[in-house]
């Protein structure tokens, strides 16, 4: 049953972490028709840090169900933290690189996920809990 949240866990990080990168991206270009719909409130920073920190704590738990039951590597995490700093401080590089700062940011918090289902899908134990 515990390998079937963290596949859960897993797949719902990458595609939280994903939803928000295509948000960050595609808000520029969909920022002046916002307010059309009713939707301002989508460009709120406490919006975007509030999505980001649920990401995290979720890859948290995941990974650390894979690792603590299954692997016992810790570079997954390495690539979460990471991918989250990197994705947190996107605006202290300007908005000229904000794009890039937080796609690499994103991709970082999507290959913790992917590596942590790489890493139980070897494991032999994985197996006796399906």
């Amino acid at each position: 049953m515990l390998a079937s949240f963290r596949s859960l866990f897993d797949k719902v990080g990458i595609t939280i972490t994903s939803l928000c990168a295509i948000h960050c991206i595609m808000l520029p270009v969909l920022l002046p028709v916002l307010p059309l719909f009713g939707l301002s409130a989508m460009h709120n920073h406490a919006f975007e840090h509030i999505v980001l920190l649920t990401t995290m704590v979720l890859g948290f738990i995941t990974l650390f169900i894979g690792f603590h039951r299954y692997h016992r590597k810790l570079y997954p995490f390495y690539s979460l933290f990471l991918g989250g700093f990197i994705y947190w401080q996107k605006a202290a590089w300007g908005a000229e690189y904000e794009h890039v700062i937080l796609i690499i940011g994103a991709a970082l918090v999507v290959l913790a996920h992917l590596m942590n289902m790489r890493l139980c899908s070897q494991c032999v134990s994985c197996e006796d809990d399906k």
